[in-house]
């Protein structure tokens, strides 16, 4: 979904903005064998099929499975509220580091060194989680809470115009109908 929503602002520019919200899929720390998760992360073909602008490479590395959800999304969070330009390319490097490069962003030192490789001020960062971690897990929350008010729950979900749910990755000109019907009315 992310490759086709940004295809999607390429094409109409102004028209769309997009706002990234968390949804934890493992909101509590969970322990699974990595021949498990391994053998989750071959479904992730099926995405790779039908997307071939989008990365996805099950798990082939010794790196553990990512834990839960929380920390990836906190770090988000914490990178909107010190550097906002940057939000976008720290989400996506977020995605790439999980399904192309199969690193386990639930770990501190590898969260922390996506915000570095994607030219965020750590030390501002570290700072931040320190400071202000409850406020960043609560945003996290609410955001969780918000989608399941929406009756949101899976991942993609796009959310238009505030209040019409989109789920799955839908092509783009899909999302590009939709956007101009919601702007006609």
């Amino acid at each position: 979904a992310t490759v086709r929503l940004d295809q999607l602002q390429e094409r109409l520019g102004d028209a769309v903005e997009i706002e990234w919200k968390a949804f934890m899929l493992r909101p509590q720390p969970e322990e699974r064998t990595q021949e498990k998760f391994v053998n989750y992360t071959q479904s992730w073909l099926r995405p790779a099929e039908m997307e071939p602008l989008a990365s996805f490479v099950p798990w082939a590395t010794e790196n553990p499975a990512p834990s839960h959800s929380l920390p990836a999304l906190v770090a988000g969070k914490i990178v909107e509220s010190i550097n906002p330009e940057l939000a976008g390319s720290y989400h996506r490097a977020l995605l790439k580091a999980y399904f192309t490069d199969n690193r386990t962003i639930s770990a501190d030192a590898v969260y922390r060194s996506i915000a570095d490789e994607t030219g965020i001020d750590v030390a501002a960062f570290d700072d931040e989680l320190a400071t202000n971690r409850d406020v960043h897990v609560n945003q996290v929350i609410d955001d969780h809470n918000e989608a399941l008010g929406a009756g949101i729950n899976a991942v993609p979900t796009v959310l238009m115009a505030g209040s019409f749910p989109v789920p799955g990755a839908q092509d783009v000109a899909t999302y590009e109908r939709l956007v101009t019907k919601i702007a006609e009315r």
